[in-house]
């Protein structure tokens, strides 16, 4: 009797567990969801109303903001920014977290701390503002790349995963005359593949989304980013809609874009590209994330 009470108590306990993760799945991406078949409904069906389906479907939105001013221009910068701005990110963290992981490095714990510690403290926007300046990094492609280069998170991250690989990889390259560069470039560096994979993520995320230093810095057309330009354009929605709707106007046939498809097609624009790309580095990211995370 108690062995079919606690089956039953089981299959109660799963069923309700599927169906709240199910509910709570659906709710994190039904939004997303549906700012997509928005974009891709026919913008006076879609201001009707839609739920499930696309109303009318159309790639005319996407082809609409394409042909912004200064969008093409804008998603090569935002491109380079992310792939040099992660590459030199993920190659700076990492031989500074072999560096202060060998215990040969002068005043290590002290260059380490203070590392740490600009995690905790913030000057904020108006000494970060005039510091960029002073470097004369305004209107200057440098400043998406030099700022990043060093983070303390992923130095963490890299540092307590190099400390728990094996003594005896560098030993035996040591016995054979190989430096410490050649050991960080020909093993450490290659074998480090999870936690480096995960570090390039988060780095071109954060490249890709990032904007308020070019909102701030960056006043020249052809260095402002894809992030900035659309955000520029996802404020004037209504004056691009009216615009759009006199330009397009062919005789008899008009095409009308509205505000609320342009907020929605943009968003769907600055959010696609990263989706793309997160599948191929997901199999690393959970366990570079395990593999170097700090022991408690």
């Amino acid at each position: 009797m108690k062995i079919k009470e606690r089956g039953f108590g089981l299959t109660l306990f799963n069923l309700l567990n599927y169906t709240g993760l199910t509910i709570f799945f659906i709710i994190c991406i039904y939004p997303f969801y549906y700012i997509f078949i928005y974009s891709i409904s026919d913008p006076v069906q879609a201001q009707k109303g839609i739920a499930l389906l696309p109303a009318g479907i159309t790639i005319n939105n996407y082809i609409e903001i394409f042909q912004l001013r200064n969008i093409l221009n804008s998603f090569v910068v935002s491109v380079l920014r992310t792939v040099i701005g992660a590459g030199i990110t993920v190659l700076c963290c990492s031989l500074f977290a072999y560096i202060v992981s060998k215990d040969e490095l002068p005043y290590k714990k002290i260059i380490y701390r203070f590392v740490i510690i600009t995690m905790y403290f913030n000057a904020g926007i108006i000494p970060y503002y005039l510091t960029m300046k002073m470097y004369h990094l305004n209107n200057n492609f440098l400043l998406y790349i030099i700022p990043t280069a060093i983070s303390a998170f992923y130095v963490i991250l890299l540092k307590t995963f190099m400390e728990q690989l094996p003594a005896a990889l560098e030993e035996s390259a040591k016995i054979d005359g190989a430096g410490y560069f050649t050991i960080f470039v020909k093993i450490i560096f290659p074998i480090s593949t999870p936690i480096v994979a995960t570090i390039a993520v988060f780095a071109a995320v954060n490249q890709w989304n990032s904007f308020i230093d070019n909102f701030l810095l960056v006043q020249s057309l052809k260095l402002k980013t894809l992030q900035l330009v659309l955000f520029e354009y996802f404020n004037q929605a209504s004056q691009i809609a009216s615009a759009s709707k006199e330009d397009l106007t062919r005789g008899t046939a008009v095409r009308k874009i509205t505000p609320e498809t342009i907020r929605m097609t943009i968003t769907m624009v600055v959010t696609l590209p990263i989706i793309f790309v997160y599948p191929f580095m997901q199999r690393y990211f959970v366990k570079g994330l395990i593999l170097g995370a700090v022991k408690g």
